[in-house]
């Protein structure tokens, strides 16, 4: 049985984890306002996290007998995830993270169903970890912003 349908749907989420930890990254070095100390912890604090998940993503992908891709080109093509904009004040920079994370979690979904279809539960159950973290995040991000 082919892993494609899975290893497919976990380069999606690695473009996308991608995207997300340099969009984040970047709101970190240039956000400014009243909220600066505590915005800029944040933002470090996820971006963070997804470093370290960028890792697991791909070490997924390898485990399934797939090379995990590394050219920028790939991810500018795959992911759903829209640039950052570093000259956005301080609540639009997390209104867009929010946004970010519910398109992750879209992915993060669609990995799940394709590893939950192919009987892979070690995917299924890292899904559903970062699932985990990503709803939390756009909590966190969308009550600052209400």
């Amino acid at each position: 049985m082919s892993n494609a349908p899975v290893t497919d749907a976990l380069k999606t989420v690695l473009a996308d984890t991608y995207a997300l930890y340099l969009k984040t990254q970047n709101y970190h070095w240039n956000v400014e306002g009243p909220q600066f100390k505590a915005l800029h912890d944040l933002f470090e604090m996820q971006y963070n996290d997804l470093f370290a998940a960028i890792d697991d993503i791909a070490e997924l992908i390898r485990t399934l007998g797939e090379k995990a891709p590394g050219k920028l080109a790939f991810y500018a093509e795959t992911t759903r995830i829209a640039a950052g904009d570093e000259t956005y004040d301080a609540m639009t920079m997390v209104k867009d993270l929010a946004e970010s994370q519910s398109q992750i979690v879209e992915s993060l979904q669609a990995a799940h169903d394709a590893a939950e279809k192919a009987g892979d539960e070690v995917v299924v159950d890292a899904m559903i970890g970062r699932m985990a973290v990503h709803r939390k995040n756009r909590w966190m991000l969308q009550s600052l912003a209400a």
